[in-house]
């Protein structure tokens, strides 16, 4: 009865939405009539044709990727490529990072920072591909959003950044180091956002409205999008506009501290706002210059995490918190860029001058972390006191900023001619500054009066120890400023030798040069030491450099048009950094390193990218083993919370992906994509600093397999309707979440879901409805333990709904 209304009420809303919007477009009826004219003169843009069943074909169709910084067939290139069209997006209703690591073969995601401290929710998550599980140091998976860097730290207060699928044409994920084209923090591999360029012949219209309800959601989720192509002058100038506005509701509720009475419903909400802007000018035929803006802006009412149960233990129900401090975010990200072609009887020139700025402020629920501490250090003979200040609610206000430019200027040879030369190559310069800054302030709301209640003051060693002066200023506990600047210049170059025109050699190599300086200032209790009494504490600048020679080595050899086999041996490199010396006496340390350094690994590769039966069967297949030495993790000290990054041995990871493509009929697409890996570490080399850390532990965050099976039956209903019925099957295997056996995340279970989705297309337009978590798989997956609270878990998103309604104008 409840499906029934959910599906009542979205249809209805729908229908309602896409027609007023349409019915108040001015000129619409007129604009529809224009895009059905026949094109008038030969210079005139084309105009979008009418939906015509032909486009259902019995085989499968070449996918373009600009994984080498050329446009190739992806069969042909020896490299482990999963792509997904914006069309195949869209279909699949996959609309976040946690559902494209649920259908690419060893890709998945854990919450950011240390142990997870920064949460599961939108940008909190840190990505990990092939085993490559890291949470410190620099980022272990490059993300790009066409050609523009947007990978960063991994630090306690965010993850990384996502940008959101709003007009792609494919998301290319690239397994593997990828050091030699894409520099250092690609160990795992790349992840490469391509956008839909503005198109020199064609105008076009693209509108889209997404409206579902989400199982226990206070409302309605809905998605509207607009993008629009212009072109100002055939074949020269265009102009294309996108924006789209989006709101989910919450489905997790907070309730008071006895759990007696809800305080909010659907506190998890989120409010998207993106826009792009591109221009493309060809004035000459091999010359195009395109200038682009990017703009998203994330607004979260809370994390998706709840609690398991009150602080006395009694059980809560699903999606429910009693936390005392609401963890809202603002993450904005502003991508600028200017991107310019030149073709030359030598090669294609392409120089990429880009921006990206990231602002990511957000709330953390401190209550645990820093007043249940604090409650500990009250004087036993204020038994009372201490209850007070261990319950009083504490917030983590997190400012972060990462600004980074970066410029690119690469050439590439024409494609591989036999009577022309049997070389083909690219190379280039890059390079970039990035400056991340982090602002960490952390009250505790009403600690001094409540001292003063007792008649004393948190100052007093009689009933707070160790006292410091003045060390609660405004109720503040915590103050510090982190400043991280990262320099890099890189000059890089690959090159295949065709040794005979089916068999080539592949040789690449970059050479990095990076300096890193950190710099520290803190103040308040958490800050001060014995050795320090009195604040504000400065960590002076420190400073580091590195040079690294990043090699990669690839032979391919096409055993015929449709079967090509590939071996590959490729480095990857992450840079090394600062740390600041832990504050004494609550960590209880001597010292702590003040510095980390680089990590390096050796990834060999094995594969196949084949056709069989006339086209309609493709299968690719890989094989894998890295070893990873020296590394970068950040160790956290379980007596006071404070987290250094540090390298701690050795690891090896083992596995292969198979991706496979059957179209048995010309109606019928099934495809099957799967990945398993071993990853562990290979050495006792850090059991000393990390419990579990010994040879053979499971490096957390590495799901042991992953596997997406996804089938579409493609119909013609009439001369002028396409029809379809899609259904989608994810599975997700165990993983461990740490490597101490007592953190409550220690073991992830193994999880699936199942999606289904029905629609049809009527010439211009498209209608679909899709369930999403058709079961409503409510199981933990994740205890991700923010600010070090326990009890806090991770489920999917409950079960949603949704209609969706397109028109291409």
């Amino acid at each position: 009865m409840k499906l029934n209304k959910q599906i009542n009420f979205i249809c209805a809303t729908a229908i309602a939405s896409a027609f007023a919007t349409l019915v108040s477009t001015p000129g619409w009826a007129q604009e529809v009539a224009q895009t059905s004219a026949p094109v008038a003169t030969p210079t005139a843009p084309a105009t979008p044709a009418a939906a015509d069943t032909s486009k259902i074909t019995d085989q499968i169709q070449t996918v373009i990727v600009t994984a080498n910084k050329r446009h190739e067939d992806a069969s042909k290139v020896p490299l482990s490529i999963s792509v997904i069209g914006g069309d195949e997006l869209a279909a699949q209703h996959i609309d976040d990072f946690a559902s494209v690591t649920r259908s690419i073969p060893n890709i998945s995601f854990s919450g950011g920072g240390g142990g997870g401290n920064a949460g599961n929710g939108p940008g909190l998550s840190n990505i990990q591909m092939r085993g490559i599980s890291s949470s410190g140091g620099m980022s272990t998976v490059g993300v790009y959003l066409d050609d523009v860097s947007m990978s960063a730290g991994n630090v306690y207060s965010m993850g990384t950044a996502e940008p959101k699928f709003f007009d792609i044409d494919h998301i290319e994920v690239l397994r593997g180091p990828q050091g030699t084209l894409y520099g250092a923090s690609s160990m795992g591999g790349t992840i490469k956002f391509i956008a839909n360029q503005p198109n020199l012949k064609q105008n076009e219209t693209n509108i889209d409205f997404d409206v579902s309800s989400t199982e226990g959601a206070t409302g309605v989720n809905h998605t509207e999008t607009g993008v629009f192509n212009e072109v100002l002058i055939a074949n020269e100038l265009a102009l294309r506009i996108g924006v789209e506005q989006a709101h989910k509701s919450g489905y997790i509720d907070q309730v008071s501290p006895d759990g007696t009475s809800i305080i909010a419903k659907g506190i998890n909400s989120e409010n998207d706002q993106v826009a792009r802007i591109a221009m493309k000018w060809s004035p000459t035929r091999n010359l195009s210059i395109t200038p682009q803006v990017y703009f998203q802006q994330v607004t979260t009412g809370d994390i998706d995490v709840s609690y398991l149960a009150l602080a006395d233990g009694t059980t809560l129900p699903e999606n429910e918190t009693p936390k005392l401090v609401r963890e809202p975010g603002k993450d904005v990200i502003i991508v600028p860029s200017l991107t310019l072609n030149y073709g030359t009887d030598y090669g294609d020139v392409t120089a990429v001058s880009s921006y990206f700025k990231r602002v990511f402020n957000r709330t953390q629920d401190g209550t645990s972390v820093n007043s249940g501490y604090l409650g500990t250090l009250v004087s036993p003979s204020y038994p009372a006191l201490a209850d007070i200040v261990s319950g009083l609610p504490s917030a983590v206000f997190l400012n972060n900023e990462i600004t980074q430019f970066s410029q690119e200027i690469r050439m590439a040879s024409k494609p591989y001619d036999p009577t022309v030369s049997p070389f083909t190559w690219v190379g280039g310069v890059y390079t970039s500054t990035m400056n991340t800054n982090i602002i960490d302030n952390e009250p505790v709301y009403g600690i001094n009066a409540a001292f003063a209640q007792f008649g004393g003051s948190p100052n007093n060693p009689a009933y707070f120890s160790p006292a410091y002066a003045n060390a609660f200023p405004n109720d503040n506990s915590y103050f510090a400023h982190r400043y991280f600047n990262d320099k890099q210049n890189s000059i890089f170059g690959e090159a295949n030798y065709y040794i005979i025109p089916s068999l080539h050699f592949t040789a690449g190599l970059r050479y990095l040069h990076a300096t890193d300086s950190f710099m520290r200032i803190a103040d308040d209790y958490f800050a001060l030491s014995t050795q320090q009494p009195v604040g504000p504490i400065v960590n002076p600048e420190t400073t580091s450099s590195a040079n690294k020679l990043t090699p990669k080595f690839a032979i391919t050899w096409e055993v015929d048009p449709n079967n090509t086999l590939y071996a590959s041996a490729a480095q990857g490199f992450r840079v090394g950094g600062a740390n600041f010396l832990l504050p004494e006496p609550y960590c209880g340390l001597a010292s702590n390193p003040l510095s980390y350094n680089p990590d390096t690994l050796w990834s060999y590769e094995i594969g196949n990218k084949s056709r069989f039966l006339n086209n309609t069967l493709s299968v690719n297949a890989d094989l894998f083993y890295i070893d990873w030495k020296n590394l970068q993790q950040s160790i956290t000290d379980t007596t006071c919370g404070y987290a250094y990054n540090t390298n701690v041995g050795s690891a090896t990871s083992a596995g292969g992906e198979i991706e496979i493509k059957y179209k048995p009929t010309k109606h019928i697409v099934l495809d099957f994509a799967g990945g398993v890996d071993h990853a562990v570490l290979a050495d006792n080399d850090a059991a000393s600093e990390v419990t579990g850390a010994v040879k053979g532990a499971t490096i957390p965050g590495v799901p042991k397999f992953n596997a997406a099976l996804t089938s579409t039956y493609n119909f013609e209903v009439n001369d002028d309707v396409i029809g379809f019925v899609r259904s989608a099957a994810h599975w997700t295997g165990p993983s461990n979440g740490a490597l101490d056996p007592t953190n409550p995340d220690y073991q992830r279970p193994a999880y699936a879901n199942v999606d289904l989705s029905t629609g049809f297309s009527y010439q211009l337009y498209d209608f679909s409805l899709y369930v999403r978590n058709i079961a409503n798989s409510q199981k933990i997956i994740q205890r991700p333990e923010v600010q070090y609270t326990e009890g806090e878990v991770y489920r999917m998103t409950p079960r949603t709904i949704g209609i969706t309604f397109s028109a291409r104008l």
